[in-house]
C-alpha cells in the first residue's frame, strides 16, 4: 500500500481483503445504500455509482441497437455448447463496448435464465434453454463461460442466473406456490443451476416471483443450504423487480415490509430492485428493520461484501488492469457472422418425407417460391431484445438466396374494413411521416433506467377517426381471440395514455401491450361487434374528436367486419402459382405467451391453420415453417405435408440462415430442446411441478409425442456404431462411432441416455447423460467419447436422505434423439443396495414420502422447513411411505402438526394403525406434538390421509423396538 492507494485499489492483495478494506471505510449510511439496485457512488473513496441488472438474454437489451441473437430457446436447440460459448462472449464484448459510451448499461448481467421448461404452455418458455437438467446446465455453462470471459481475475460481464427456483407459470405467478418434493427437487431443478455455478462462471442467482412450497422465493433456505454449499465464491442474489415489495403485498406473508425485507435479507438477498431508481422506499424499510433489530450491521455487510466483490472481480477498483477495459467490438462482421451460424445451427428440420421426386428439401435450383403466412416477412423481437442493427426476413433470406424474380409473396392478412353502426367506417389519418422499416432505433430516455416498460405510447399522431370510405386494415387473429390491426402504412393500431387510437406502432410491445384487441360479438346486433382493447380493457368509441377507449360497454361502438380478402385467398392464389410453397407460421413473441402471460392451448391458431391448408390445397409441394417461441401440437400438418421445420426467432439473420437451409447450403442439425406433445390433453397441470408423480417431459411421459425430446433430421443419414461403456472409479466411459452413411456433410448431435433397469423407485424411461454436435463428411466416421460422473446414474433417496446409486443393470443407450436410439449396452453398477426407511432412528419427514394424492408441500415455518397439507380442505389427502422398518414394533407415534383435522395411519390394505384428532392449534405456524397408538412390526408401507386444513411435518414413532 502507499499513501495514495488504499488497500481496497490494491491488485496485489486478495480479492476478500480488498473488500474487507472498503467496506471498513464505509459508514453505516453507506453500506446501506448499497442494498438497493441503484446504489450512489462515494465520492471521498472513488467509488463510483453502481447498478445490479443489465438485460442481455440473447445480445444486450433495452439499451439499444445491438446484435441480437437468436432467442434463449433457440440457442438450446443448437445443442452446441461451444457455439453458445461464442455468442455470451460476443455479448458481454458488446456490453462492455455499449458501456464505454453509455454509462447506464451495466456489467452485472442478469442472464441466462435456467428455468427448466417443464411444462410448454409456460409464457416465458422462449427465455429457457430446455426441458432437461442435463442440457440446460451445459448451454448455461457454456453462455455464462462466455459472458464471464476467461481471465483468472477480471470479469468480463458478471452474470446472474434466473429466476431461483421451480419457476414455470406467469398466471398468478407472484401468489402461487409450486409444490415441490425433495425428489424433484434434487433430480430436476436445482440441477439446472449447480453446473454453471460449480463451473465457477456465474456471479449469482435471482430468485423468482413465485413460492415454493408455501415460502416465497426470496426466503428461498436452499440460497444458504444448496447454491452458496456449491462454490466457495461470494454469491450476489439480486431480487427480481418489485418482489421485495410482494412479500408484504400481493403475498402477505409479512405484516409490514420491514419485516419482509430483514427476512429476505437475513435469507441471502443482497440487492433489492424494488421503486425502479427510487431507493428511498427500500432503504427506509431497512433503516426501519435496523431499528426495530430484525437485522443488524452484519446482516448489512455480508450483503454489501458480496457486491463489492462482484464489482472488484468486474475491475472497478483497478481500471488501468482491467484487460476488458478498452473493448470496443461491437457489430463486428465476426458478430454478424456468429449470429448467422446460430440461427442456422437453431433451425430443427422436423419431417422430410420423401417422394417419387425425392424429398422436398432442399430445394433444387431454379425452384419457383412462394413464401407464405403471417411471419413470412416478419423478424419478430421478444421482451428481452436489443433493437436490430440488421434485419432478415424469411421472405428477405429466400430472394437474396434464390432471386427476386423467382419468390413470389403473400402475407395471408385478412383486409378488412370496420363500419360503424351509422354507416361510416374507420379512416387512419396520413401521418407523413416514415414507415416502421426507415425509422432508425434510438436508446430511449427514461429516468436512466433503460426500462421499456416505462416508455409511453405516442400522442403526436392524429387519432383515427371515421367517414364514408374509411382505410382497409390488415387483421392477424393471434389465436384467443387476440388480435391486431395494420394500417395501410404499416403502422400497428395502439392506444396511449390519452385514450385515443392511433396508428402509431412499428410492433406490438411493451409490458402491457397496447396493440392488441378482441372482437366480441354481440348476439342482438346480425354481425355486429364490439372492439375490445385488451391492454386497457376498454372498448373502442367514435367520437367527434376520434376514435378512442371507452369507459364501458354501453358506450362503445358496435362495428360490423367488412372483408375485403380472406388471408387464405392470396395464400392460395401465390400458391398455385409456384413449384414449393413455404409457409411460415409461428407467434408474435408479445402476444399470447410472454412474461406474465401463459398460453392456453397448444394449437396453432386458427388463422394461421387455414393459412397452411390452403396454401396445401393449392399445391401439394408445401413445407410449414414455424418460427416461434414454444413447441406447437401439429398432428394434422405433421400427417399431410411433405415437410416440416421449427426454428425459435432467430434474431437478426433470421432469414438469412432460414434460406440457407432451405436451399441445403446448410444442412439442418438442431434438436429440439423440449417435448412436443400431440394434444393438450398430454399435459398435466400448469402448477404441477412434479414432474414424476405427474409424468412430465420425455424423462417420465407415458405417451406418445408428436416429436420427441432431442429429435431432429438433416440431409444426410448416421449410422451409430461400435456403442461401449465401462465403469471405471466414479466415471462411466462412454465411446460411440458415427459415420455419415449420406452425400451431404452435416454436423450430427449424438446423444447418450442411460435407463436403470430394475430400479427399487420410478425413474426416468431414459435420462440425457452428455451429447455432442460432431461435424461429418460423407463416408467419414468420428469416435466420440464421454466420461460420465456415475454419480449421474443416481437419484434421491428420500429414505436415507441422500444422494445414491442403486446397484444392478444400466442401460446406456446412444441415438439421434430420446425416441430415437440406435445402439445400447448395458453396465453392471456394484455398491450398497437399497435398505428400507429408518424410521425408529429418524422418524419420517411428511415431505419425504414415495407417492402422494390430493397434497402440497407447505412452509413449516416461514424459515425452513417443510410440511404437508391436503391440496383441499373439502377433500382427503394421501401420503404413502415404502418400507418403513419397524423392526420388533413400535407401539405409539408422535405427529407434529398445526391447524386443524385428522389424521389417520393405515397399512396398505387398509388396517388402521392410528387415528389422530388435531383440534385448532392457533394457527398454520402453530405446531403441537400429538399422540396416539400405533402398533406394527418389521418393513411395511405407511400411508396417511389428511382431513381438513391439517399441516403434517413429523411422525416419530417409539416402543418396543425403538432406541
Amino acid at each position: 500500500m502507499t499513501a495514495h492507494r488504499p488497500p481496497f485499489r490494491d491488485p496485489a492483495l486478495p480479492v476478500a481483503r480488498r473488500v474487507d478494506d472498503l467496506l471498513d471505510r464505509l459508514t453505516a449510511d453507506e453500506r446501506l445504500a448499497l442494498l438497493h439496485q441503484f446504489t450512489p457512488g462515494v465520492e471521498r473513496l472513488g467509488l463510483a455509482a453502481f447498478r445490479t441488472g443489465q438485460e442481455a438474454l440473447h445480445g444486450v437489451a433495452w439499451s439499444g441497437p445491438a446484435t441480437v441473437f437468436p432467442q434463449a430457446v433457440g440457442l438450446g436447440a443448437s445443442w452446441h455448447p461451444e457455439l453458445v460459448r461464442r455468442v455470451g462472449e460476443a455479448v458481454s464484448r458488446e456490453t462492455r463496448a455499449m458501456r464505454a459510451k453509455d454509462g447506464r448499461v451495466g456489467l452485472n448481467v442478469w442472464s441466462p435464465t435456467v428455468n427448466l421448461l417443464r411444462n410448454p404452455l409456460w409464457g416465458r418458455g422462449e427465455e429457457g434453454y430446455a426441458e432437461d437438467p442435463t442440457l440446460t446446465s451445459a448451454i448455461a455453462t457454456a453462455f455464462t463461460r462466455g459472458l464471464r470471459g476467461d481471465h483468472p481475475l477480471y470479469w468480463r460481464t458478471a452474470p446472474v442466473l434466473k429466476h431461483w427456483l421451480a419457476h414455470n407459470n406467469e398466471a398468478a405467478r407472484d401468489t402461487s406456490s409450486a409444490s415441490v418434493r425433495p425428489r424433484v427437487l434434487r433430480e430436476y431443478d436445482l440441477r439446472a443451476f449447480r453446473g454453471a455455478v460449480e463451473a465457477g462462471a456465474v456471479a449469482g442467482v435471482m430468485p423468482a416471483y413465485n413460492l415454493v412450497n408455501g415460502r416465497p422465493n426470496h426466503l428461498s433456505p436452499y440460497l444458504e443450504e444448496e447454491l452458496r454449499s456449491w462454490t466457495d465464491q461470494e454469491l450476489l442474489v439480486c431480487s427480481d423487480a418489485g418482489a421485495p415489495s410482494n412479500l408484504a403485498d400481493s403475498q402477505g406473508y409479512f405484516a409490514t415490509h420491514e419485516e419482509a425485507v430483514a427476512a429476505a435479507l437475513r435469507a441471502g438477498v443482497d440487492s433489492f430492485t424494488d421503486h425502479g431508481t427510487d431507493a428511498s422506499v427500500i432503504l427506509g424499510r431497512l433503516r426501519g428493520a435496523l431499528e426495530r433489530g430484525l437485522i443488524d450491521a452484519a446482516d448489512v455487510d455480508r450483503a454489501v461484501r458480496r457486491q463489492l466483490t462482484v464489482r472488484c472481480l468486474l475491475g472497478e477498483f483497478d481500471p488501468e488492469l482491467d484487460p476488458y477495459a478498452d473493448e470496443s467490438r461491437f457489430d463486428t462482421p465476426e458478430h454478424r457472422e456468429l449470429a448467422r451460424k446460430a440461427a442456422e445451427a437453431a433451425v430443427v428440420l422436423l419431417k422430410n418425407e420423401s417422394s417419387p421426386r425425392g424429398p422436398l428439401l432442399p430445394l433444387a435450383a431454379g425452384t419457383r417460391i412462394a413464401v407464405v403466412g403471417l411471419l413470412a416477412d416478419a423478424a419478430k423481437l421478444d421482451w428481452y431484445s436489443g433493437s436490430l442493427l440488421h434485419r432478415s426476413t424469411p421472405l428477405d433470406g429466400l430472394r437474396e438466396r434464390f432471386g427476386r424474380e423467382r419468390v413470389t409473396f403473400a402475407e395471408g392478412v385478412d383486409r378488412i374494413r370496420l363500419r360503424t353502426a351509422s354507416g361510416t367506417r374507420l379512416r387512419v389519418a396520413e401521418s407523413g411521416l416514415p414507415g416502421p422499416d426507415d425509422v432508425q432505433d434510438t436508446v430511449p430516455d427514461v429516468d436512466g433506467s433503460l426500462d421499456p416498460a416505462l416508455i409511453a405510447g405516442r400522442t403526436d399522431l392524429p387519432p383515427l377517426t371515421a367517414d364514408a370510405e374509411g382505410s382497409e386494415l390488415a387483421l392477424i387473429d393471434w389465436g384467443d381471440g387476440a388480435l391486431t390491426l395494420r394500417a395501410p402504412d404499416g403502422r400497428y393500431l395502439s392506444v396511449a395514455e390519452d385514450g385515443f387510437v392511433r396508428a402509431s406502432a412499428d410492433e406490438p410491445g411493451g409490458w402491457v401491450v397496447q396493440e392488441t384487441f378482441r372482437l366480441e360479438a354481440l348476439e342482438a346486433h346480425d354481425g355486429g361487434h364490439l372492439l375490445l382493447h385488451l391492454g386497457t380493457g376498454g372498448y373502442v368509441s367514435v367520437a367527434a374528436d376520434g376514435v378512442k377507449v371507452a369507459a364501458d360497454r354501453e358506450s362503445a361502438e358496435v362495428f360490423s367486419v367488412e372483408t375485403v380478402e380472406r388471408g387464405e385467398e392470396a395464400v392460395a392464389r401465390a400458391a398455385a402459382g409456384a413449384d414449393v410453397v413455404i409457409v411460415v407460421a409461428g407467434n408474435d413473441p408479445h402476444v399470447n405467451g410472454r412474461e406474465t402471460e401463459d398460453r392456453t392451448t397448444l394449437d396453432l391458431p386458427a388463422h394461421q391453420d387455414r393459412l397452411w391448408r390452403a396454401a396445401h390445397a393449392a399445391n401439394p409441394r408445401t413445407a410449414l415453417v414455424l418460427v416461434s417461441s414454444y413447441p406447437y401440437a401439429v398432428p394434422e400438418a405433421a400427417a399431410l405435408l411433405p415437410a416440416l421445420l421449427w426454428t425459435a426467432h432467430g434474431g437478426q439473420a433470421a432469414g438469412t440462415a432460414l434460406a440457407r437451409i432451405l436451399a441445403g447450403d446448410v444442412s439442418p442439425a438442431g434438436r429440439l430442446p423440449q417435448t412436443w406433445y400431440a394434444a393438450d390433453a398430454d399435459l398435466a397441470g400448469m402448477l404441477d411441478y412434479d414432474v414424476i408423480g405427474g409424468r412430465q417431459t420425455y424423462l417420465y411421459f407415458d405417451g406418445t409425442p408428436l416429436f420427441p425430446f432431442g429429435h431432429g433430421l438433416t440431409y444426410t443419414t448416421f449410422g451409430y456404431e461400435e456403442l461401449t461403456a465401462a465403469v471405471d472409479g466414479e466415471t462411466v466411459h462412454v465411446s460411440c462411432t458415427v459415420t455419415n452413411t449420406g452425400p451431404v456433410a452435416s454436423d450430427e448431435v449424438v446423444q447418450v441416455y442411460a435407463r436403470a433397469v430394475t430400479p427399487s423407485v420410478p425413474r426416468p424411461h431414459r435420462e440425457l447423460l452428455a451429447h455432442d454436435r460432431v461435424h461429418v463428411t460423407p463416408g467419414a466416421s468420428a469416435t466420440l467419447t464421454f466420461g460420465v460422473p456415475l454419480t449421474s446414474l443416481g437419484h434421491w433417496d428420500v429414505a436415507h436422505g441422500r444422494w445414491t446409486v442403486e446397484p444392478g443393470p444400466y442401460e446406456i443407450q446412444a441415438g439421434a434423439s430420446s425416441g430415437d436410439i440406435r445402439r445400447t449396452v448395458r453396465i453392471e453398477v456394484t455398491g450398497t443396495p437399497p435398505t428400507p426407511r429408518p424410521v425408529l432412528v429418524a422418524g419420517l419427514a411428511a415431505a419425504d414420502y414415495d407417492e402422494q394424492s390430493d397434497t402440497v408441500i407447505v412452509d413449516r415455518t416461514k424459515v425452513r422447513g417443510d410440511a404437508v397439507t391436503p391440496t383441499s380442505p373439502d377433500g382427503p389427502g394421501t401420503l404413502v411411505y415404502r418400507s418403513c422398518d419397524f423392526a420388533d414394533g413400535v407401539t405409539e407415534v408422535a405427529v407434529a402438526v398445526a391447524g386443524e383435522g385428522t389424521l389417520d395411519l393405515t397399512l396398505p390394505d387398509g388396517t388402521l394403525l392410528a387415528h389422530v384428532e388435531v383440534p385448532d392449534t392457533g394457527g398454520p405456524y402453530t405446531y403441537r406434538t400429538l399422540s396416539a397408538p400405533f402398533v406394527t412390526q418389521d418393513v411395511v408401507d405407511v400411508h396417511a390421509t389428511l382431513h381438513g386444513p391439517l399441516r403434517l411435518a413429523h411422525l416419530t414413532f417409539t416402543g418396543w423396538g425403538s432406541p
